[in-house]
């Protein structure tokens, strides 16, 4: 199975759409456009500040959504002689809680006092933390950071008596290392995650127009058969497309070059066999042996996402074809996405009336953390932590496999489930803590053959996880998503463990 793509500092590592700049030349381009336009005179702080904090943010550090990841004019009471009064942060980024103070380039000198509009006088980090000490205590900067446009001056505030680190911008691109403490890794691949869903969604979208405009040559796309049909051929379609950008098909691209040989007039009766051909099991003799080899390459799917020989599949159009091979096959990679996200990006294709009436709606992964974390994870991920911290190695991997199992043992059950975003999650959420407790019991002997030692499997089943919703399609994406989320971490566990054990089939639950 292909490893999941991964951030790189300047940008997303997308097998399809990589870029061929080292993080060090896009630091170089981001250096020569600012001291140019210092060097074409004063730059104004007002007019530039938060272009400039922005344009750091994505070239320098790879934030590819720099306007999601940082707060900008933050307000904070400020009391001075007696008298309240608001005054704004330049810059605020809360999951690393790094305070950006910036002055334009005619203050050559950031050590030197300037007169404040209280009529102190104040260097521009004297300045950032008198902002500092009035903010809450959960919001107090690890990071302060000055600049003028001409050099970044670094203070970090565990160290209160030495000198801040400066960072001249001509010499950046040898020191952008320097700015790393800037990125919560994590909170970037929830920017990723959202931004790559809100793209998928489009996807989807434009993909269920196009079909409804091929259903719609010979039937009624008001007809619920049709309405079902479309529903899960969308779906089929996106976890091909996704078997496609991993690999677990058999190898990458199969399904995109199945379909690019082809003419739009002989795609239908082709994925009516793909589509029986994927849901029979050649170790039992189910498939067709003198079928075409093109067929019999594609691995045996099962788990019911093939098995509704009853789905409808109109004829292709060149614009469906070309939509489906070019924009959401070559032109995007499907191996990223966040199952959890995946239901709202199905879900958007319904329309209105049915959302409505279903009462579909998408909850976001930090809300459904509000949820599960204080129900089961912040206590289980206490326990963990205990382990985590046992002196003693044999205790420690001993506690380790108990409570794997102990997890491995959990069911969870949501009774309106929708497309089993919290289910998702969940699953998730524990699969990494099982992957935490792997790296324990492997220890330092690194990767482990599973057939050498029973102890490093992966334990935790979606089998443990069940939900009720009323709405089919609803139910068909909420599997798929949980098939997505099992894929993903399984391709995770593989780099601490080792199985020759493929992911297909599918379990059929």
């Amino acid at each position: 199975m292909a490893k999941s793509s991964t951030q790189t500092f300047y940008g997303t590592n997308n097998r399809k759409n990589q870029t061929h700049k080292t993080r060090r030349q896009v630091v170089e381009e981001f250096v020569d456009e600012w001291v140019d336009k210092d060097n074409n005179g004063i730059i104004k702080e007002d007019a530039n500040r938060q272009p400039f904090i922005d344009d750091l943010l994505r070239r320098v550090c790879g934030i590819e959504q720099p306007t999601q990841y940082i707060q900008y004019e933050k307000d904070v009471q400020v009391k001075a002689d007696g008298e309240v009064t608001t005054r704004r942060i330049d810059g605020y980024i809360p999951s690393t809680k790094v305070m950006w103070e910036m002055k334009g380039s005619n203050k050559k000198d950031l050590t030197k006092p300037i007169v404040q509009s209280g009529g102190d006088m104040l260097t521009p980090y004297e300045q950032a933390k008198r902002y500092a000490n009035f903010l809450p205590q959960n919001e107090q900067p690890r990071w302060i950071v000055i600049s003028n446009f001409v050099e970044i001056d670094i203070h970090d505030m565990n160290k209160p008596l030495a000198d801040p680190k400066v960072i001249m911008l001509k010499d950046l691109a040898t020191n952008y290392k320097a700015l790393d403490f800037m990125v919560d890794t994590n909170q970037q691949q929830i920017i990723d995650e959202k931004q790559l869903s809100v793209d998928a969604g489009n996807l989807v979208a434009k993909i269920y127009d196009e079909l409804s405009k091929a259903y719609s040559l010979h039937a009624n796309i008001d007809d619920p058969k049709i309405q079902s049909s479309l529903n899960m051929l969308i779906v089929r379609l996106v976890f091909l497309l996704y078997a496609d950008d991993t690999g677990i098909l058999g190898q990458e691209n199969m399904f995109q070059n199945f379909l690019e040989r082809r003419e739009p007039r002989d795609i239908r009766p082709a994925l009516i066999t793909l589509f029986e051909t994927l849901d029979k099991d050649p170790d039992k003799g189910e498939r067709d042996e003198f079928l075409d080899q093109e067929y019999l390459q594609f691995k045996y799917v099962n788990g019911g996402m093939f098995s509704n020989e009853n789905v409808i599949i109109p004829q292709f159009t060149q614009e469906l074809k070309d939509l489906i091979v070019n924009e959401a096959g070559k032109g995007f990679n499907w191996s990223s996405i966040s199952p959890t996200i995946f239901g709202a990006v199905f879900e958007s294709t319904l329309n209105s009336k049915l959302r409505r009436s279903g009462g579909i709606h998408y909850t976001s992964i930090e809300n459904i953390h509000k949820v599960i974390d204080p129900l089961f994870l912040d206590d289980l991920r206490a326990e963990f932590d205990k382990i985590q911290n046992m002196v003693n190695v044999n205790q420690r991997v001993s506690a380790a496999v108990e409570f794997q199992d102990k997890i491995a043992k959990l069911k969870f059950f949501d009774p309106a489930c929708g497309s089993g975003n919290f289910l998702t999650e969940t699953y998730l959420s524990l699969r990494k803590l099982e992957n935490e407790c792997l790296k324990i019991i492997v220890g330092n002997s690194g990767v482990i053959n599973l057939g050498e030692q029973n102890l490093t499997e992966v334990k935790v089943k979606i089998q443990n996880f069940y939900g009720i919703e009323i709405n089919d399609f609803a139910v068909a994406v909420a599997r798929t998503a949980m098939w997505i989320a099992e894929s993903q971490m399984w391709d995770e566990s593989q780099n601490i463990i080792y199985s020759n054990e493929d992911f297909l089939p599918l379990d059929s639950n």
